[in-house]
């Protein structure tokens, strides 16, 4: 990791602001703290302004609300807007309801590198669990807390994550979760950023990373580090899939890997 880099954490949130809140508590709370985060909010109403212009007041570094109005699951286009936003040379990737782990800016640091994007798993809250912190408006989470189920993913053991990070599913591709990734900024500018063919829930991610892979950027993962917990919510609607599914599927057959409808159109 280059010592002069900078990091922008983006987080996409759509119209729960009371989750939103815990992220950006948690981002607070980083050993390292990001040089800017940038909100990717898919059309949310007021509440989410009002919280944000709230936070904004005392946040330790600056915090850019990128918007637009709301018409339904279109998440590769605000992506692709925050990511036009930022002025660093690293992204962290988060969604708004996952709330972070202390160090899990400085881990994603620790093995960033050229030529390489990064992949990051989540640890899941229960139901009841995630009630409790929303009503208390804070979250303190570890590993042993309770209501934290697959424990596994909140473990933070550094030299693991460096032994895992080449080899964790290195022959199982295109299963990136974009709550928790990390790209060179330039990287997915020469990717032209997410597809936008894409809409509803799904595949956003895999699609990106066939691309970025036939870029020749390689995937490392974050495992034993990099910690969040993903508040309980109900499943999104999922009718879009079948659709998302060919446009990857068209991804993996193309040689190219640069979309045409993207950051740049």
């Amino acid at each position: 990791m280059p010592k002069t880099m900078t990091c922008a954490l983006l987080i996409s949130t759509y119209n729960w602001p009371e989750a939103l809140k815990l992220v950006l508590e948690s981002v607070t709370r980083q050993t390292r703290i990001p040089d800017e985060v940038i909100i990717a909010d898919d059309g949310s109403g007021e509440p989410t302004r009002t919280l944000i212009e709230k936070v904004r007041q005392n946040f330790p570094c600056p915090l850019i609300h990128v918007w637009h109005e709301d018409d339904g699951f279109r998440k590769c286009i605000i992506w692709n807007k925050a990511i036009s936003r930022c002025s660093c040379d690293y992204i962290v990737q988060i969604d708004g309801d996952c709330v972070l782990a202390p160090r899990f800016i400085e881990d994603h640091l620790s093995i960033a590198r050229e030529g390489w994007f990064t992949c990051g798993s989540r640890t899941l809250l229960t139901r009841e669990r995630t009630a409790e912190v929303l009503s208390a408006g804070t979250a303190n989470l570890h590993p042993l807390s309770r209501g934290v189920q697959n424990k596994f993913n909140a473990l933070r053991i550094p030299p693991l994550t460096v032994f895992f990070r080449e080899r964790y599913r290195a022959h199982k591709p295109y299963i990136s979760k974009g709550c928790n990734m990390g790209f060179w900024k330039k990287d997915l500018i020469s990717v032209n950023g997410y597809n936008e063919d894409i809409s509803g829930w799904g595949r956003e991610d895999a699609e990106l990373e066939v691309r970025l892979m036939k870029l020749g950027v390689r995937r490392q993962s974050l495992k034993f580090g990099g910690a969040q917990y993903h508040l309980f919510h109900k499943e999104n609607d999922r009718s879009r899939d079948a659709k998302n599914i060919e446009i990857l599927n068209r991804a993996l057959a193309s040689s190219e890997y640069r979309t045409p409808n993207g950051i740049e159109k």
